[in-house]
C-alpha cells in the first residue's frame, strides 16, 4: 500500500484549515486541508511501519496518522489542537467521530507553554525580519496575534474557538500593514500577559487525560485487527500446512 493510499482510503477525520478555518480568507486565500488517518493495524505487524504522516495526495493536504496525531495532541502541539476543533469539517466517519468526542481530553494548562514557546519562536522570526528588512511578514504578525489570542482564551474559559470572529477587520488591517508595528508589539505584549494571568485561573484540568485518550486508540486498533481476521485464517490455514518450518 502506498502512504497516499492510506489518506485515500483510511482517512477517519479531515477539515480545512489556515486562514479559511480561522475566519481570516480572502479571495487569494489557499485551501489548506488536513487529516487523521487510521493505518490498518496488520501493517504495524511488518519490519517496514506505516508512515506517522503523509503529504497529498491533494496540493496543500497533509495528514497524520492516528497515533502520531493522539502522541502530538496530549504534548498540547498547538497546530494539532486547531486542526480538531477546525469548523471546517469535510469527512468524518464513526471512529473520527469518537476522536472529535476527545477533544477536551487534549486540553490541559500544558496549552500554556506549548503556545508560548511557539509564539516566541514566531515573535523572534518577525523581530529579524525587522532588523533585516526595517518591517515584519505582516501576514505571520497576524497569525502571531491570532494564536495568542487563542491561546488566551483558551486559558480562561476551557474552549478552543479558532474562528476570530470580530476580531477579523482588525487582524487583517495588521496583515494589510495597516497598523505600526509598534502597536503591533504593544498588542502581542498584552496578551501574552493576559495569558499568563488566565492560566492561574484556568478551569483547565493540570495535565490531559492520557488514559481516556489511550482508551480510544487501543479500541480503534483492536477494531482495525478483526477487520482484517479473514486474511490472517488464510495465512494460518497456510502455515498449518507446512508453509513454515519444513526443512
Amino acid at each position: 500500500m502506498q502512504p497516499q493510499d492510506l489518506v485515500r482510503h483510511h482517512t477517519i477525520y479531515a477539515c480545512v484549515m489556515g486562514s479559511r478555518a480561522f475566519g481570516l480568507a480572502t479571495d487569494a486565500s489557499d485551501t489548506d486541508r488536513r487529516g487523521v488517518f487510521l493505518a490498518p493495524t496488520p501493517l504495524f505487524w511488518r519490519f517496514e511501519k506505516p508512515p506517522t504522516h503523509v503529504e497529498g495526495p491533494g496540493e496543500e493536504q497533509f495528514s497524520w496518522e492516528l497515533e502520531r496525531f493522539c502522541e502530538l495532541a496530549l504534548r498540547g502541539n498547538p497546530n494539532i489542537l486547531e486542526c480538531l476543533h477546525s469548523p471546517l469539517v469535510e469527512h468524518v466517519d464513526a471512529t473520527g467521530r469518537e476522536l472529535l468526542s476527545l477533544r477536551g481530553a487534549f486540553l490541559s494548562r500544558q496549552v500554556y507553554g506549548t503556545f508560548t514557546r511557539y509564539a516566541l519562536g514566531q515573535r523572534r522570526k518577525l523581530d529579524a525580519d525587522v532588523r533585516a528588512t526595517g518591517a515584519p511578514r505582516w501576514k505571520h504578525a497576524m497569525h502571531l496575534l491570532r494564536l495568542l489570542t487563542s491561546a488566551r482564551d483558551l486559558l480562561r474559559t476551557g474552549e478552543l474557538v479558532i474562528d476570530v470572529g470580530e476580531q477579523r477587520e482588525r487582524l487583517l488591517a495588521v496583515k494589510h500593514g495597516e497598523v505600526p508595528w509598534a502597536a503591533v508589539e504593544a498588542w502581542m505584549v498584552r496578551l501574552a500577559a493576559e495569558a499568563e494571568e488566565a492560566l492561574r485561573g484556568s478551569p483547565l484540568p493540570p495535565e490531559p487525560d492520557h488514559a481516556r485518550v489511550a482508551g480510544f486508540l487501543y479500541r480503534a486498533r483492536r477494531a482495525s485487527a478483526r477487520q482484517a481476521e479473514p486474511d490472517h485464517e488464510v495465512v494460518q490455514g497456510v502455515l498449518g500446512a507446512g508453509g513454515v518450518g519444513q526443512g
